[in-house]
């Protein structure tokens, strides 16, 4: 459980491209699973049964683990009404909370104001990843961003000016267009500046760890390494992200999703390993989310982009177990094909943030929305 002398820390993971959740938590009983998927369904004997109805895709064995010993809470049906099977207004819903127009504040922006208002710590947030994600914009919000942390502490001053600026500039052409110049010209100004703030400090991560885990040699196992490093660090970072790609899978599912799952179960499995052995776990909670689900039908050797999707809570201060109801397959049940959303994303947000985080979710949610209880609390 977080105490006073360890803040409550959030990890999020995001799965871009639209993860199939028919195939990551499969209802293996229903034989319209399988009447849907006639070459991409998991064979039931192959699901890593959690109960009768569902069931974990087979590369999620180090995940299964963690369900067992109570770490894994399901998020059924996450999504909102109406989503319209866009990659980037979708994703764009997730990060600034706006389902009407185009969202000015990433909801995780909103957080880090509230955590560190004045901006004293720049590093209060950061991305380990290519360019910042939306969710973590917002006036007033300080972020570092880093590609490799264990390369950041060899840059020259021109080499981590020329990556700063490179990092803005793919900054300015992804927003601009959305927000106008102005207001993204005013934010790279602040972002610099912080960039800046936050790389001495990063810097002295990789000397500051020491850990007997190995971690596997994917992109994302690099990542999540170097999100422990910091965790580890205790520099006051509260809100650590980073992103997994390719599940856009319209071709070749049949090979790629389980590949997908499989670097993310043993990512975050030596991840969780490396954080127990060093103490250094009570305290955070990690989600994965999705910008949306597939359809329910294949398209023979792929799936097209959905609506409802499956987003997972992990960690010891989780309470695991199914939340929400998987959404029906039945084809009159069905919204255009796809699986219609039974949980609105901004729900499971407000526990992240009420429960969890222990801030005022209202102001950043924009709105009250009932909680899935998934964090303990009063040490239940």
């Amino acid at each position: 459980m977080a105490t006073a002398k360890k803040d409550p820390v959030l990890v999020i993971l995001q799965l871009s491209g639209g993860n199939d959740y028919l195939n990551t938590v499969v209802p293996h009983s229903n034989p319209l699973y399988a009447d849907n998927r006639t070459n991409l369904q998991v064979p039931e004997d192959d699901v890593l049964k959690l109960n009768d109805d569902i069931g974990f895709n087979p590369t999620m064995a180090p995940i299964k683990e963690m369900w067992d010993r109570g770490n894994v809470a399901i998020l059924h049906g996450v999504g909102w009404e109406g989503s319209n099977r866009s990659h980037f207004r979708c994703m764009d819903i997730w990060h600034t909370i706006d389902t009407e127009k185009i969202g000015e504040e990433g909801w995780l922006g909103r957080a880090i104001r509230q955590l560190d208002p004045k901006g004293e710590n720049p590093v209060t947030a950061v991305n380990v990843g290519q360019g910042l994600p939306r969710a973590l914009v917002a006036p007033g919000a300080s972020v570092a961003s880093v590609a490799d942390l264990n390369s950041y502490g060899m840059l020259t001053a021109i080499e981590e000016k020329d990556k700063r600026d490179r990092m803005l500039e793919r900054f300015k052409k992804m927003y601009a267009p959305a927000l106008g110049q102005g207001p993204v010209m005013d934010y790279l100004g602040q972002t610099g500046l912080d960039a800046l703030r936050g790389a001495d400090m990063l810097k002295t991560a990789p000397q500051m760890y020491d850990s007997q885990v190995e971690h596997s040699n994917s992109p994302l196992a690099k990542k999540m390494k170097d999100i422990s490093m910091i965790h580890q660090a205790g520099l006051g970072t509260r809100i650590l992200y980073t992103e997994h790609g390719g599940y856009d899978t319209h071709a070749s599912q049949a090979t790629a999703h389980p590949k997908l799952w499989n670097e993310v179960s043993t990512s975050i499995q030596d991840f969780w390993d490396d954080l127990r052995e060093n103490d250094a776990d009570e305290n955070v909670v990690m989600f994965i989310f999705t910008e949306f689900g597939r359809r329910v039908k294949e398209n023979g050797t792929g799936t097209d982009h959905g609506a409802g999707g499956v987003a997972f809570a992990i960690g010891p201060r989780v309470s695991g177990g199914i939340y929400g109801e998987y959404p029906s397959i039945k084809p009159e049940e069905l919204v255009e094909g796809d699986l219609k959303p039974s949980m609105d994303f901004r729900q499971a947000y407000t526990t992240l943030l009420e429960d969890h985080m222990k801030l005022d979710p209202i102001s950043i949610v924009d709105g009250t929305y009932e909680k899935p209880q998934f964090i303990k609390t009063n040490g239940t």
